[in-house]
């Protein structure tokens, strides 16, 4: 029988102790050390040696290795190719995380169902270690799923899903979830660290050898953090994130990791009861509902990725019958609103010291690129003043502390895109005006400083 001894892992960078430390002396984390169960260190020496089906490798010139080309596969939805820039590519590992009950199970099912391979491998292996075969059948009828190239598996011992890869030689494999799968050589329990890892390393073996893709579901942490060590995001290809409330109609998904294409690409759907389904204009969906003359509502456009997304940033500032009054934010970063307030009281003259202050971007979307100051600080002023901006203006530019505005990126698509909704005036920072191309029927505004926005909307 083995020997076991117990140990501190760290669950940021994996840094193993002998003893609970408040501080990982390697990544500097607090309160990440947790207790786990190993193998004495003489049996995993043992046991441990090179990999079997491993080839020993010599180095080679970077001249002398051939360039291919990433072979990709169209999951046939156009949002989730966004986010993949192209498609799925063969032999790729992709993590997928969100809260409970937003649709990840979902949309891996629809991908099942939509996915059409090249050549002789075509079988898809779905394996759930959380719903029985009836549960995934009701919520594939439910759907509309009807490939015949579907094979389920209820199973968490990763020996039988190894073995089920072999006998099926899947083109796609989805783990349902991680957390849930376990190897029984290993003493920890299922969902500790050591088995996730473990469990990630195989997969990711199989996923390069075989040239099969692999999807794995994460569970997250009441922190929104994927449960597990932190490692398990640097092992795999691309992570993707959901966003959204599981109570509203829409999802957002993130690619926040991607080694095949660029990060923070984003792919919009909204939730109905037969699935997800794609939001093909973003931005007009985002500013539906839009109320028509209310102070404190200013029209934004951000980039995520290289799509261009209007927002509405709605401001209230209330007087408090407090003595320290109160700062929100909401879809937007919390402490560049409070030095934006800061800012106004500063540099325009504002009294903000004894009002409450609420900042929110409608629709839900989350925007944290400096782009979005100078709508905000509009609306503030706008919910101050009590006076309504222009319904046809969009608003955009960078705010610093000596109350400039600084040029952004992507200005000329930030202004395409308003046009294409119908809105007429931009204003953009100045130095942005210099060489910009603007569409016919809009009138574009540079401003230099906040006071000289204030000058212009109110």
């Amino acid at each position: 029988m083995p020997k076991l001894k117990t140990v501190y892992i760290c669950a940021d960078c994996g840094y193993e102790a002998s003893r609970w430390m408040g501080k990982c002396p390697e990544c500097g984390a607090y309160s990440s050390m947790n207790e786990e169960v190993v193998e004495s260190a003489s049996k995993k020496s043992s046991a441990s040696s090179a990999p079997t089906g491993i080839s020993r490798m010599t180095p080679s010139l970077l001249g002398n290795i051939e360039s291919a080309g990433e072979r990709r596969t169209s999951t046939r939805i156009a949002e989730l190719d966004r986010v993949f820039c192209g498609g799925i590519v063969d032999g790729s590992m992709t993590l997928v995380g969100g809260e409970p009950g937003i649709g990840k199970s979902t949309l891996l099912l629809q991908i099942c169902d939509k996915l059409n391979f090249a050549g002789e491998r075509q079988n898809i292996l779905y394996v759930s270690g959380e719903e029985s075969l009836r549960q995934i059948k009701m919520r594939a009828e439910r759907l509309g799923i009807t490939s015949s190239r579907l094979y389920l598996l209820a199973e968490t011992d990763f020996g039988a899903v190894e073995k089920a890869i072999g006998d099926l030689d899947p083109a796609l494999v989805i783990i349902d979830s991680i957390q849930t799968v376990y190897m029984s050589e290993l003493p920890n329990a299922p969902g500790s660290m050591t088995q996730i890892r473990e469990c990630a390393q195989n997969l990711m073996h199989i996923a390069k050898s075989r040239g099969v893709s692999v999807f794995i579901i994460g569970h997250v942490t009441k922190e929104g953090a994927i449960a597990g060590p932190r490692m398990l995001e640097h092992m795999v290809d691309t992570v993707l994130y959901f966003e959204g409330e599981r109570h509203e109609s829409y999802r957002i998904i993130r690619a926040v990791k991607n080694r095949f294409g660029a990060t923070n690409e984003i792919g919009v759907f909204e939730m109905r009861g037969d699935g997800l389904h794609e939001v093909s204009n973003p931005s007009e969906y985002m500013l539906s509902g839009r109320p028509s003359g209310a102070p404190g509502s200013a029209v934004t456009c951000g980039v995520e990725g290289t799509r261009p997304i209007l927002a509405e940033v709605q401001a209230l500032i209330n007087y408090t019958n407090f003595g320290t009054p109160r700062r929100t934010a909401q879809g937007c970063d919390y402490n560049r609103i409070t030095m934006l307030i800061a800012v106004i009281e500063k540099r325009a003259g504002f009294q903000l010291g004894n009002y409450d202050s609420y900042v929110n971007i409608a629709g839900g979307i989350k925007i944290l690129e400096p782009a979005l100051d100078l709508a905000a600080v509009a609306a503030i002023a706008s919910s101050f003043k009590n006076k309504p901006l222009s319904p046809s203006m969009a608003i955009f530019g960078e705010v610093g502390l000596t109350g400039e505005v600084r040029a952004v990126t992507d200005a000329a698509k930030r202004v395409t895109e308003a046009a294409k909704l119908g809105f007429g005036e931009c204003v953009i920072p100045q130095a942005n005006l210099k060489g910009l191309t603007v569409p016919d029927g809009v009138r574009v505004f540079g401003v230099a400083n906040i006071k000289e926005l204030l000058d212009l909307i109110l």
